[in-house]
């Protein structure tokens, strides 16, 4: 059970890095391209997030240890924890309350869903 949480976590962690840079990394790095360009590197970054969500996702499914729920809000979490690092100093954003309010919220529905 513990390998079944370990390897699902770390494959999200690395897809939800690759995902994050899919759908905003292209607003710092490709803003003065066309459009269909941002897209398809868009996609070609997203195929490498499918590399690592698809099989996370059957290891904890297929397990019997994590239900389709608690997989969906892990996965929040996890967005959530690699969103502010790479908000903050990627896209240089300023970091606010409201990450901290979203972050106890996700922590609430950690809460309710494995209970």
């Amino acid at each position: 059970m513990i390998l079944t949480y370990a390897y699902t976590i770390l494959l999200l962690i690395l897809s939800n890095i690759f995902m994050t840079f899919a759908w905003y990394g292209h607003l710092k790095i490709l803003n003065h391209k066309a459009l269909w360009i941002a897209i398809l590197v868009s996609w070609g970054i997203a195929f490498f997030e499918y590399i690592f969500q698809v099989p996370a996702n059957r290891i904890g499914f297929y397990s019997n240890d994590i239900s389709l729920a608690q997989l969906k809000i892990l996965q929040e979490v996890i967005t959530l924890s690699v969103f502010a690092p790479f908000a903050i100093l990627y896209m240089r954003q300023a970091l606010s309350w409201n990450f901290l309010w979203a972050g106890l919220c996700m922590v609430g529905a950690v809460y309710f869903i494995f209970r």
